[in-house]
């Protein structure tokens, strides 16, 4: 019995993961930050095919960075929820994280990790890059970077304990060091307390690499080792930061990400083992591009999906996410069946923060999306189209003015190609090629569905961090004179395009 998995076991925007398994399940959680509902409960039973079970949040707070009223603060881009800790104890599962904008840490519990239904606590502050421990009657939180710190909570995740450990913990090196130790992950197994983080060195392979600290004493001291430096052959990107996890027959695992340039941090999945009381990642020191994983194949779901609409109420897929809190009086499968109908509600002069962006990953070696928009409801100032999500974005859509309508390409830098319009609908296109980090994307358009003909430029895509993701495909239709406008879309179909022999 096994089946073959291969790295990465996406090739799309996953990062910051932490794994957890509970019975024969394995539950992953990974950061979305500013698309929304937030933190994905992602679920496998062989490590290799993983759905999208359900959403911890449907939005962390309702105020104007979130419905994206604030452009001084650009509102949430690249903040919102990070690096979350899932654990499980007594009962309950727990999802720590912290949110830069709010200045809180939250820590969510559930009984019931694949409902989507949870309660949380706040702390106050950020609690950088933590983990939690539960450990004999206590629960403790690691965090910061560098100088890792821990904190004791009261044990049922309340608050602070009042009395209770608060101190320094350690500090990691800082010679020939650019990132010191962050993104904590803190495990009690067997005798040892370990600490795994990632850390990128400006010396040497200078690519992210994984730490591990160990002690027999909670409070130290720590030994250090390095447990995983390696690139996968990638350009010197090192896979690094993640969880260790075991099965239900002891063998032991790790999933870590790799920077992947504009398509995102993409996952891989190693095997762990053990020697002289250390964990021993990947194979003779190096991540695997393949290797076999005993468990029998339970069924494959896609992190990207098509889309026809015709759904028969205001539910999204799960594969969908919304950037930035969604204002749900105006989008609607129902109005018009069979399409996503958005309509304006509010003034904007960017599409950046336009409400009701509907977004979904993009995904390696190359991919590409198409849509059907029709345009009848639209009015004067209104934009509508395909974007390609990220701070340096691009776009191809329909802008109407003096009620005409003009089929634009734009960039951040502004229109790139303009043409008159004269049907009332429209298939655009977006194809994005992130081969070889070559992140391209090329916008196309059609009067039949059938021949495409490109327009305006290719955008080069990059990483930036000020939105601090991979790549999205987004659906939008925004306002700049007059709100009530609509337009209809469907069938927005998805390809994905493996590497060529």
């Amino acid at each position: 019995m096994g089946i073959t998995l291969k790295n990465p076991i996406f090739w799309t925007d996953i990062p910051d993961v932490d794994v957890l398994r509970h019975g024969d399940t394995f539950y992953m959680v990974s950061t979305t930050m500013h698309v929304l509902p937030g933190c994905p409960i992602m679920k496998s039973k062989d490590l290799v095919n993983w759905e999208i079970q359900s959403y911890i949040f449907d939005t962390i707070d309702d105020n104007d960075m979130y419905r994206l009223e604030n452009k001084e603060k650009n509102g949430v881009y690249g903040r919102g929820q990070w690096a979350t800790s899932l654990r499980y104890h007594d009962g309950l599962f727990y999802a720590c994280f912290a949110c830069n904008e709010m200045d809180k840490t939250y820590i969510y519990y559930t009984e019931d990790i694949e409902s989507g239904k949870w309660n949380r606590h706040t702390l106050d502050g950020i609690y950088h890059d933590s983990s939690l421990l539960f450990d004999d009657g206590h629960l403790y939180i690691f965090y910061n970077c560098g100088d890792v710190r821990i904190k004791e909570l009261k044990p049922d995740a309340s608050g602070v304990l009042e009395g209770g450990i608060d101190q320094l913990l350690f500090s990691t090196p800082k010679e020939h060091i650019g990132l010191r130790c962050e993104g904590c992950h803190a495990y009690k197994i067997g005798d040892y307390y370990y600490l795994i983080f990632i850390e990128w060195p400006t010396d040497g392979n200078e690519r992210r690499r994984e730490i591990c600290y160990r002690s027999k004493n909670l409070l130290g001291p720590y030994e250090r080792k390095v447990v995983m430096d390696d690139d996968l052959g990638y350009h010197n990107k090192g896979v690094a930061q993640g969880a260790i996890f075991d099965d239900e027959n002891g063998n032991w695992y790790s999933m870590l990400f790799q920077d992947h340039d504009a398509v995102g941090r993409i996952p891989c999945i190693l095997p762990v083992t053990w020697e002289d009381g250390w964990p021993v990642f990947g194979i003779d020191g190096k991540v695997p591009h393949e290797w076999e994983v005993p468990f029998e194949a339970w069924g494959k779901f896609d992190m990207v999906i098509s889309d026809d609409f015709n759904h028969a109420e205001n539910k999204l897929a799960n594969n969908w996410q919304w950037n930035h809190n969604p204002d749900h009086a105006h989008w609607s499968f129902t109005e018009r069946p069979g399409y996503l109908r958005l309509t304006t509600g509010c003034i904007r002069d960017d599409v950046l923060f336009a409400r009701n962006t509907l977004t979904q990953r993009t995904e390696g070696p190359s991919c590409q999306a198409t849509v059907t928009a029709e345009l009848q409801g639209m009015k004067n100032g209104d934009f509508c189209g395909l974007i390609a999500l990220q701070s340096n974005y691009g776009t191809v859509g329909i802008k109407m003015e003096d009620d005409k309508k003009y089929l634009i390409m734009t960039t951040k830098d502004g229109e790139q190609a303009s043409m008159h319009g004269e049907s009332d609908t429209i298939y655009l296109r977006v194809h994005f090629d992130y081969e070889d980090s070559r992140d391209i994307a090329t916008f196309f358009y059609s009067a039949d569905g059938t021949e495409f003909s490109k327009i305006g430029v290719d955008l080069k895509m990059l990483y930036t961090l000020d939105h601090f993701m991979g790549y999205r495909i987004g659906i939008f239709n925004y306002a700049t004179k007059e709100t009530g406008g609509y337009v209809d879309y469907k069938n927005f179909e998805y390809q994905r395009f493996e590497l060529e022999n």
